[in-house]
């Protein structure tokens, strides 16, 4: 089994000037999975963006940087080669010299969210935020991914007071950060972070078809011991765990997108649309065409 094949997903918005009155704005959102061996930086980014991994960049915005597989370096200021492993979330600040790469020989999976304003601006010098802590090790954390997931969903729609909804998501990200690196949370013991780690690739993995034994054994746990502790910690089993996730794609895609259900059914890796139509009916109480046609009508 072969998890998170090379993706990219980055968003750049238009900022008018009454989205810079609220505050805060975000200019860019997105995600990255580089496999091992793939140049890096991709060449694909905005003039304000690309940047050479040697030569480094300076941006005149704050990021969020989480990585949630595989390891790479990082240089910022005078501090270099600094180890930037899986779990960790770096903050950079407006200009400040930065410069990271994944490790050749492993690749990573990166979040990030880029903003400005003087709501922002106001937390920094109150020093909730600061230079002396900007690599933060938040651990493997499903509810910090769905997040920076949801900025990307709402940077594409780029509906009326999309700006608003994504400055309210950085500050949801803020305050969850800060609370993990002020609580320690992650100090429960290793098997909480294995199950973060199991939903994490779960939820980046959606579209695929995942052997749950499979993935205990990638983490190095029993299959009967991984699944005892997944239900306890999440209510489910982890199949029906990542089947949940599915049906939630599917309900998010029936809803937002023209896309056929057949079309859907291929997408979520499922076996058939048969297959397809009857888990969703049994989870939902309606037909994938029931629910796409009663949540427009409730919309209008």
């Amino acid at each position: 089994m072969h998890f998170n094949e090379p993706e990219i997903d980055c968003k750049y918005l238009i900022v008018n000037e009454r989205d810079r009155k609220f505050g805060l704005s975000v200019n860019t959102v997105g995600f990255q999975a580089i496999a091992a061996g793939t140049p890096y930086p991709v060449t694909d980014h905005p003039n304000g963006y690309f940047f050479n991994a040697q030569k480094g960049r300076v941006l005149r915005e704050y990021q969020f940087l989480y990585i949630t597989k595989g390891r790479g370096v990082l240089s910022i200021g005078e501090h270099k080669n600094i180890a930037l492993t899986k779990g960790k979330l770096l903050v950079i600040f407006p200009g400040q010299w930065h410069s990271y790469q994944p490790n050749p020989e492993t690749g990573w999976n990166e979040y990030y969210i880029g903003f400005e304003g003087p709501m922002i601006d106001n937390i920094v010098a109150d020093e909730f935020l600061s230079e002396e802590n900007q690599i933060m090790d938040v651990g493997f954390n499903e509810e910090l991914v769905t997040l920076f997931s949801r900025a990307i969903e709402i940077a594409e729609t780029d509906k009326i007071s999309a700006q608003q909804y994504l400055a309210g998501i950085v500050m949801h990200i803020f305050g969850l950060i800060s609370s993990i690196s002020k609580n320690k949370i992650f100090e429960a013991g290793d098997i909480v972070q294995k199950i973060e780690q199991a939903k994490i690739i779960m939820n980046e993995n959606v579209d695929k078809n995942i052997d749950t034994e499979e993935l205990a054994s990638k983490l190095n746990i029993s299959y009967s011991r991984f699944r005892k502790v997944f239900r306890e910690y999440t209510g489910y089993a982890p199949a029906k765990y990542f089947q949940a996730l599915k049906l939630r794609k599917a309900k998010h895609l029936l809803v937002s997108t023209s896309q056929s259900v057949k079309e859907i059914a291929y997408q979520l890796g499922y076996n058939s649309t048969e297959h397809f139509f009857s888990q969703f009916k049994k989870n939902t109480g309606y037909t994938p065409n029931e629910y796409r046609s009663f949540s427009r009508e409730t919309e209008e």
